[in-house]
């Protein structure tokens, strides 16, 4: 397989906008990636748009971009689509005014803020008040067996059983470590349900960071070649260190799929013995470096062909 800046180059021909992932393109184990930020940066003055797409749902997207801003990666709140996010939206929508039992992190309940939703509290569950949804994040002490306990019991009583992601396990300052997404299989085994996944590798996150860039192309303040012409799926690109949970489910929604070498896989996996056996994307770079400076080669003209 050719992965040369030619191949980078081939595979992003007619892209408009990116989808970048968190975890494994812009930082790893907390700490920043080399040449992120200034790929950030440049996405930012030559006006490609952009949306950081990730399963974290330990904070808020406001804590994220402040968290992103330390390590020097310029990214606005609005710009970031979250696990967490994606959740409170797809709620918001489908359950309006539903009364909800979140086990998640501290910083959760700021994402519901201004939803239509009502949280539910451990007391309120235990005098009996019935859950319309249960949702699963990740947290920092929420996820205890009593917790777990009232959760289960809501969910065989009726209620909506939404995962913020099924993650088995992330990258973390520590080494590898056990995600929510084990403990939500765990309760689809207890209870005979199949949870509604919001974060990657459902198509919800994805749809929702694809509508919010094609918003922002068809908007006043977009390009005046670029406005004129609807975004297609085929001319996003999803920049992703997974395989499964980034890159596959991306494709499987028309996108274009570029896999970084800084986070999860490696090269020998798409190239190597056993690359037959998994999704092979259609082209792989160093870093998000490379694949923002392969894209910034290309004449303008080949990133917003007319169609």
């Amino acid at each position: 397989m050719n992965v040369g800046h030619a191949a980078i180059r081939a595979a992003l021909q007619g892209t408009r906008a990116l989808l970048l992932d968190m975890d494994g393109v812009l930082v790893s184990r907390g700490q920043p990636i080399p040449g992120a930020a200034a790929a950030v940066a440049r996405l930012l003055e030559t006006g490609v748009p952009f949306r950081v797409i990730t399963n974290t749902s330990l904070s808020s997207r406001a804590a994220l971009a402040r968290r992103l801003g330390r390590a020097g990666i310029a990214v606005a709140a609005e710009w970031i689509v979250t696990a967490l996010s994606a959740t409170v939206s797809q709620l918001g929508v489908a359950m309006p005014g539903a009364a909800v039992y979140v086990l998640g992190s501290a910083d959760a309940p700021a994402e519901f803020a201004g939803a239509n939703l009502r949280l539910l509290s451990h007391s309120e569950v235990d005098a009996g008040r019935r859950a319309d949804a249960v949702v699963v994040g990740d947290s920092e002490d929420q996820l205890t067996y009593e917790n777990l306990n009232r959760a289960f019991r809501q969910v065989r009583a009726g209620a909506a059983f939404v995962a913020m992601h099924r993650n088995p396990w992330w990258l973390t300052a520590a080494g590898p470590t056990l995600d929510s997404g084990a403990l939500v299989v765990g309760l689809e085994y207890a209870t005979g349900r199949r949870a509604i996944v919001a974060g990657k590798p459902a198509p919800t996150i994805f749809r929702a960071a694809f509508g919010e860039l094609a918003a922002e192309l068809k908007g006043p303040a977009a390009p005046a070649p670029a406005a004129t012409r609807r975004l297609r799926r085929s001319e996003v690109a999803m920049v992703g260190d997974d395989l499964r949970t980034d890159l596959a489910p991306a494709r499987r929604l028309g996108m274009r799929t570029i896999l970084v070498l800084t986070g999860k896989h490696g090269r020998n996996e798409v190239a190597g013995p056993g690359a037959r056996r998994t999704f092979v994307p259609d082209a792989v770079a160093s870093s998000i470096a490379e694949a923002v400076e392969a894209l910034l080669d290309l004449p303008a003209a080949g990133r917003t062909p007319s169609g």
